[in-house]
């Protein structure tokens, strides 16, 4: 009888960390050639303790003058162009030894650039937007992607679409805890004017303070559902603002989980995203997680 190579992520150490409660699980591969299953992914967010929005999978750099490569996967195993929140748990790691301040991580989407702003505090620069229709991508040709209407999306009203690394969808709201994000995100993530399903952002603006506008953001997250930060959300939630004239191009960006400062950036239209990253504890994969993953 056949007995099933172990998988090979038994027993390999991750780390448990949180961006302002957007729950993360960082997977440093570099120098194994391992690499992450959808089937892997899913098993390991079963794991006691390991319930995670993101798993930030890091391998070797694929591009010169990188230091490495992401693969970001969603809670049901799906894939992720971005995640700000997670990505600055992984600059928070492999700046740890040696000291660095700086470092340059991609993705599918692209180039991260990841600066120290605290001891557990950093900047990534996420990129410029893109706002073209096929760009978000939206399933046909909008008038305006500053205010698409579907009919599905009720009181709701319109919504910008952007994407930051992947599809967001941003209604601002009189009272965004009014909401009932439960009912309306998973219907509006995968309404068919979204052939690659969105982020589902209800944003509600709030009196300026420190200087900044301030937006208060509830998000239903592509393939994870309510989550208490999201920073790609964040980023096309200021972009959305600032297109519509409801904020300038720098917020303060408060969720459930904590608060973001997100920058536009005029000279280049790069988004910026800071804020805090939480290490929760460090462990080793359990191999009964993978029993029933394919090896």
């Amino acid at each position: 009888m056949h007995v099933p190579d172990e998988n090979h992520l038994a027993g390999r150490p991750f780390l448990k960390m949180n961006g302002i409660g957007n729950e993360i699980v960082v997977l440093d591969l570099r120098g194994t050639g391992a690499s992450v299953s959808r089937s892997d992914a899913r098993a390991i967010a079963r794991g006691e303790g390991l319930a995670y929005d993101q798993l930030m999978a890091v391998s070797d750099p694929r591009t010169p003058e990188t230091d490495a490569y992401m693969t970001i996967f969603n809670n049901d195993g799906s894939e992720s162009g971005a995640c700000g929140n997670g990505t600055r748990c992984v600059a928070w790691a492999l700046m740890r030894e040696p000291a660095r301040d700086r470092l340059t991580l991609e993705t599918r989407a692209g180039l991260l650039k990841c600066t120290r702003a605290g001891e557990r505090r950093f900047t990534v620069d996420m990129g410029a937007p893109r706002l073209d229709w096929r760009d978000i991508p939206l399933a046909h040709a909008v008038e305006d992607a500053r205010a698409v209407t579907i009919p599905e999306a009720g009181a709701l009203g319109s919504f910008t679409a952007v994407n930051m690394g992947n599809p967001h969808a941003v209604f601002f709201v009189a009272d965004a805890g009014a909401v009932d994000l439960a009912a309306a995100g998973p219907a509006l993530e995968r309404h068919p004017i979204f052939p690659e399903r969105a982020n589902i952002s209800i944003a509600e603006t709030l009196a300026p303070e420190d200087g900044r506008d301030t937006i208060l953001l509830r998000v239903w997250e592509r393939g994870a559902g309510i989550t208490r930060a999201c920073g790609s959300a964040a980023c096309a939630t200021l972009v959305a603002g600032a297109l519509t004239g409801r904020t300038g191009r720098s917020a303060n960006v408060d969720l459930p989980g904590g608060r973001l400062v997100i920058q536009w950036r005029a000279a280049d239209s790069h988004v910026l995203m800071t804020g805090d990253v939480e290490l929760e504890f460090e462990g080793r994969f359990d191999p009964a997680l993978f029993a029933d993953a394919p090896a």
